[in-house]
């Protein structure tokens, strides 16, 4: 039961890592093709925010998650 929580845990953290690594290609890619807004500076300044703001938060999780995987395999040396 442990090893599936531990393969589950694994399992998510590689979701996240994967959809983190996704959301910057495509961000990549539409600035590539024209930019990600069509407007004034102060809509594509606002859009960049809210894609840093976004940047920031899954950055914040993904170590989070890394953490918990940290606080997980320990749990099992100590186990073991």
């Amino acid at each position: 039961m442990k090893g599936l929580c531990f393969l589950g845990f694994m399992f998510v953290g590689g979701l996240l890592v994967l959809a983190v690594v996704c959301g910057i290609l495509v961000m990549v890619v539409k600035m590539m093709r024209g930019g990600l807004a069509t407007g004034d500076g102060t809509d594509k300044s606002e859009e960049t925010r809210m894609i840093q703001e976004i940047y920031q938060g899954l950055s914040r999780m993904e170590e989070r998650v890394d953490a918990l995987e940290t606080i997980l395999m320990e749990r099992q040396k100590k186990e073991l």
